[in-house]
């Protein structure tokens, strides 16, 4: 029994072990090399960009005047306004979204936290909606809360630029979609960074200028991006 017991160990363990143990100088054995599947990033942050767009209608107060409700609910026209344009905005992002990590094969630590930072913006705009809501209706602050809410779109474009910029650099986009269609990705995430700073500075001058730059961009990022979806060979 001993000598069974004790060949058991050495054989099947041993086996085992080798088996389970990455081999030496190969891919696996650095933790910083291990690239994951997008899948569950991608279910993550579709829950966080559903969650975030439906706290978005909780910014806007009933009236509380039912004597004059048509009047109480017209007034409420700086929270429609700014309720559609985040809507919009969140909902061309998760689009974007998606359309990157079609295309993005496998997710390291850094893709991780790039994605983590980008949904933490994300998550932050429904507070951006508020202040400007609440600025629009009193007349008062509204150049500053265009600045701010221009402002932290842009933050949440420059974050989605490191997720594409980072993938990019580091060989994790598809071979299917070609460097043009890299490229003009990259191009349209690019612009958004721009767009939405010249908002924001505009905003800061005359702030229904401001306000109508972003609808633009709400306008233009739904449409498709060349090259996006290349055809197989």
């Amino acid at each position: 029994m001993i000598g069974i017991k004790g060949d058991w160990r050495g054989s099947g363990w041993a086996r085992w072990l080798a088996a389970a143990r990455p081999p030496v100088g190969k891919a696996g054995t650095d933790p910083d090399s291990v690239h994951h599947d997008t899948g569950r990033l991608v279910t993550f942050s579709d829950g966080v960009f559903a969650i975030t767009i439906t706290l978005l209608v909780l910014e806007i107060k009933p009236p509380t005047d039912y004597d004059n409700l048509l009047h109480g609910l017209a007034v409420l026209w700086p929270s429609y306004l700014a309720y559609a344009l985040t809507f919009l905005f969140i909902g061309q992002v998760w689009v974007n979204h998606h359309v990157m990590f079609d295309h993005i094969h496998g997710a390291d630590r850094v893709i991780l936290l790039l994605n983590t930072l980008l949904l933490m913006v994300v998550a932050f705009l429904p507070f951006a909606t508020s202040v400007l809501a609440g600025a629009l209706h009193s007349g008062d602050g509204q150049r500053v809360a265009v600045v701010f809410y221009g402002l932290t779109f842009a933050v949440t474009a420059l974050t989605f630029n490191g997720v594409w910029q980072y993938a990019c650099r580091h060989r994790l986009i598809s071979e299917a979609l070609g460097s043009d269609g890299a490229t003009a990705i990259g191009r349209r995430f690019q612009l958004a960074m721009a767009w939405l700073v010249v908002g924001a500075l505009l905003g800061a001058a005359l702030p229904v200028l401001g306000v109508a730059v972003i609808v633009s961009f709400n306008v233009f990022y739904w449409l498709p991006i060349r090259g996006e979806s290349p055809r197989p060979h």
